[in-house]
């Protein structure tokens, strides 16, 4: 389980130079249905929205201790704008329970990632003498900082932007973080011998040199999709295959923005990740149908609607048909318990030919990891 800092009452989009930023934390889950009971410290800084930095949002004050987190303590506050802020100046406000230059960067390759709440980074707030509290509107969206480490010499930084309001399909959710690290797990650690072949399976189907048609069901705002064209990119000149990224239409104007926001890290159609508005109760898209088959179906956080699960199983059919025989797709799955009922998923799975096996976890904060899953079709060999 993963908490987040987010804000409750967000910074304005512009504020006056000789007016401090007023906005209210918050330290909570996912979904923000449940609070973070322990206490955590919060640390404040500034960044100076600069279009030449090589990294994203570099700090331009040292972190300042803001307050002390505890449960139900929603208190709003007010901070100063950096020394020698100028008007027409745009900052951002970046919140962190680290105390560190690169505090705001959550690293994904790490295992422990999720031990502590994850930063969150404003949106850009410009300086300017024409604000007044009449026209101090509310910021609507948020951004976080994601490492992947592309290969040795490289990292690769991936911006997430979210909505701060409560739409469930325009926020990162757990499982889409737990399985994007598990990932860059996978994609960089060597082949061992003890391997389990679900693991080796996966592998080859995500990582191979070989062009891979990948689709990602249910992708939100995309972190799962992009973070695997990131690595597919750093690992193969195919220009063949593709990563396909779907959800709801809904979902498609910020998930297009934050595919358009990280273009940089994509050298090639055949990882670049590509939108589609896919219903499950309706048949796949024609670019879709048209694609030859899947390598890899990803999914994470589909099971939080049980009443949905009849659509899933019959999206995960017919992909699966599209595949010629002998090369039926690997499923890869990110999954946190929300109610014990959504485990009926994996019965109804193998209605349409497929098992599920756990291998690996996230496990964050503790009690409800992000667990790991891979289905396979039965009596179907591996690639």
């Amino acid at each position: 389980m993963f908490f987040y800092v987010f804000f409750r009452r967000p910074p304005p989009t512009l504020v006056s130079p000789s007016n401090a930023v007023t906005f209210t934390p918050q330290v909570a889950n996912d979904l923000r249905t449940e609070e973070f009971t322990g206490e955590e410290d919060i640390y404040y800084s500034w960044s100076l929205v600069s279009p030449n930095s090589s990294e994203p949002y570099p700090a331009i004050t040292p972190p300042h201790k803001l307050t002390t987190w505890r449960s139900n303590n929603f208190k709003e506050f007010s901070v100063s704008l950096p020394p020698r802020a100028r008007d027409g100046q745009s900052y951002r406000l970046v919140l962190t329970t680290r105390q560190h230059g690169r505090s705001h960067i959550l690293n994904l390759a790490s295992r422990e990632i999720g031990e502590k709440p994850f930063p969150i980074v404003s949106m850009p707030i410009l300086v300017s003498s024409r604000a007044h509290w009449g026209n101090l509107e509310k910021q609507q969206h948020i951004e976080r900082v994601y490492r992947i480490p592309l290969h040795s010499e490289k990292d690769g930084f991936l911006t997430i932007r979210e909505q701060t309001s409560f739409d469930l399909d325009k926020k990162v959710w757990d499982s889409g973080v737990g399985l994007s690290s598990w990932l860059v797990e996978l994609a960089s650690a060597p082949l061992k011998a003890e391997e389990s072949s679900k693991i080796t399976q996966a592998r080859g189907a995500l990582f191979s040199s070989e062009p891979r048609r990948i689709i990602e069901l249910g992708a939100g705002t995309g972190i799962l999709s992009l973070t695997l064209g990131a690595l597919r990119c750093a690992r193969t000149t195919q220009k063949e295959g593709c990563v396909l990224t779907t959800d709801l239409g809904s979902a498609l104007p910020l998930l297009q923005h934050n595919i358009a926001t990280n273009a940089s890290l994509f050298t090639g159609p055949s990882s670049h990740p590509r939108p589609l508005e896919l219903d499950w109760d309706e048949a796949p898209p024609e670019e879709v149908r048209s694609a030859g088959g899947f390598d890899a179906i990803v999914m994470a956080d589909v099971t939080y609607n049980t009443a949905s699960f009849p659509a899933l199983v019959r999206t995960l059919d017919a992909l699966i048909r599209l595949s010629p025989p002998g090369r039926s797709p690997t499923i890869i799955m990110g999954y946190k318990e929300r109610d014990p009922e959504e485990r009926t998923l994996w019965d109804m799975a193998k209605t349409v030919g497929v098992t599920f096996e756990r291998v690996g976890e996230r496990t964050g904060a503790g009690r409800e990891p992000v667990e790991i899953w891979i289905g396979t079709c039965i009596g179907d060999g591996s690639k």
